[in-house]
């Protein structure tokens, strides 16, 4: 597998070792393996540092996480391709992948030693991949029409964790604490929620937030 003539330079970003080590063997000869990272954050600094043309990216990773690391890496590196590799099987974590971190591919683990490759290529290609077992009810959401355009909005794990909590009554300081988060930055996600969601009351996020089953009566 070549880019103009060269081996695609792959960083493997896993918290587990042996997860690490067998996708290096599935990947070698064919792409060449620069570097390995057992941390969201350690992956980030070594992509900067490296430059790979693509990251095979777990989800679940510690520090910040693969998603939150993708992201930042993607304004950093735009021309950096990130592959992500994850047991989650959740349509609103795809979803998520590809809205919010600029995602190259979506390939479940289980499908990872079948699939890996595939995925590299099309990703080589400019193209995106999504592995085949769940790629139907994901391709039905990114190419949804309606005529309501709330249906395609795809909001990330905070902003549905905040407008629960706003669905719920809470004030920005009560969801600061809850979450973890500053209650400006609360109050930021409530106007971007609003902005998305495009409605100019809370009323509006809570009717928005029933109707998609985020809360329920």
């Amino acid at each position: 597998m070549s880019t103009g003539g060269k081996r695609l330079r792959v960083l493997i970003a896993d918290d587990h070792r042996m997860v690490r080590e067998g996708l290096r063997l599935v990947l070698e000869p064919e792409c060449e393996v620069i570097a390995q990272a057992a941390t969201s954050g350690e992956a980030l600094s070594l992509a900067l540092k490296e430059r790979p043309d693509v990251v095979v990216m777990d989800i679940g990773m510690p520090g910040v996480g693969g998603i939150d690391a993708a992201r930042r890496l993607s304004k950093q590196a735009p021309q950096i391709k990130i592959l992500f590799l994850s047991q989650y099987d959740d349509e609103e974590y795809v979803l998520e992948t590809f809205a919010e971190a600029r995602a190259a591919g979506y390939v479940l683990k289980g499908d990872a030693a079948d699939e890996l490759l595939a995925a590299l290529r099309a990703v080589r290609d400019g193209k995106r991949y999504i592995s085949p077992s769940i790629a139907p009810i994901i391709l039905r959401r990114l190419h949804a029409r309606t005529s309501d355009d709330s249906e395609a909005v795809v909001l990330s794990r905070q902003e549905r964790a905040v407008l629960k909590l706003i669905g719920e009554g809470a004030t920005a300081k009560e969801i600061a604490t809850q979450l973890g988060i500053s209650p400006k930055t609360a109050q930021i996600h409530r106007a971007n929620l609003m902005a998305k969601l495009n409605t100019r009351s809370t009323a509006g996020l809570v009717r928005w937030a029933i109707k998609h089953k985020i809360i329920r009566l």
